[in-house]
């Protein structure tokens, strides 16, 4: 078998690191090198041509993810004409979401990843890309009257990820809607 073009080997990795974005919002950074190759269709082999270490691949899924976060927020200020409050809605009614709930996959990285990376050594690329991401976040979910930015976004943050983490623990009981449901009251009732 011969060697892979450059762009064929940037496809490759693209793939890894989209498909370990997925796999590890749904399942953890746990997730074998094996497994995640065999979900992205490649070999065990070819993982070692791509990254460093699988540590390396979690530092660069990371970003990713937060770069993901930070590509939707400002389509959703787009879609509503700059409309800072307009977008904010529009992301909490998604968030705290049946489906948002339903489809970890595809979902928030500060939910999904902040056991993995809390867990992890506090030098590490994924913690610190983690903790800008997670403030930028907040930022985003700030007051349109908030100083700085970051006022009241962080309590906004806590409220959506904390809601939606017990609503995927206490899913198929009713308190994982009602859950959902009181987080989204509490985040709106001043609309």
């Amino acid at each position: 078998m011969g060697r892979v073009s450059q762009a064929q080997a940037q496809e490759n990795r693209r793939r890894v690191v989209d498909t370990a974005s997925r796999l590890f919002r749904e399942q953890g950074t746990h997730v074998s090198v094996a497994d995640l190759m065999k979900a992205a269709g490649l070999t065990h082999g070819a993982f070692y041509k791509q990254f460093a270490s699988k540590e390396a691949l979690v530092d660069e899924v990371t970003a990713h993810a937060f770069d993901e976060i930070a590509r939707r927020n400002a389509a959703g200020l787009e879609r509503h004409d700059g409309q800072r409050d307009a977008a904010q809605r529009a992301l909490i009614d998604a968030y705290l979401s049946v489906e948002h709930r339903d489809n970890a996959a595809d979902g928030c990285p500060v939910a999904a990843l902040a056991i993995d990376v809390a867990r992890g050594p506090e030098g590490r690329e994924a913690r610190r890309t983690y903790a800008e991401g997670v403030a930028d976040f907040a930022a985003f979910l700030a007051p349109a009257e908030a100083v700085g930015g970051g006022e009241g976004g962080i309590a906004r943050l806590c409220t959506l990820v904390g809601a939606l983490v017990l609503s995927r623990a206490t899913q198929g009981s009713p308190l994982s809607e009602e859950i959902l449901a009181a987080a989204h009251a509490a985040l709106t009732e001043a609309d």
